[in-house]
């Protein structure tokens, strides 16, 4: 989530973890993301939801965004990183730094905060 003239904007991104600190996404180089959010706080939301069961899970992670300009990174992330749906002639990756980290899960109707479901 990032900000459209002053109000919340919402896109579907592809993304992967980077190690144990970052999200990267990945988009095209003329994208909305690109031009928005370079060096702005943005949220990013990852959820799963199994609608027959009652149950799923949303994480948020809350944090500075910007976008990979080291060559050697970007090729890295080229060869390891997310892949855009979006056929484009250069891929941008942008990293997310996570401040805040919130998350919760639904488990047959009932809400769990921080509850440890292993057996």
């Amino acid at each position: 989530m990032h900000t459209r003239q002053a109000l919340p904007a919402v896109l579907p991104v592809t993304c992967c973890l980077d190690g144990d600190d970052a999200v990267v996404l990945c988009t095209a180089a003329p994208s909305e993301p690109v031009r928005a959010v370079d060096g702005t706080v943005v949220a990013f939301e990852a959820d799963e939801v199994d609608a027959a069961a009652h149950s799923g899970w949303s994480v948020v992670v809350t944090g500075p965004a910007t976008v990979v300009t080291d060559p050697v990174e970007h090729e890295r992330l080229a060869r390891k990183g997310p892949r855009s749906w979006v056929t484009s002639p250069r891929q941008v990756f942008v990293r997310i730094g996570p401040e805040r980290v919130t998350g919760r899960e639904l488990v047959g109707g009932s809400i769990l905060h921080g509850v440890d479901l292993t057996p």
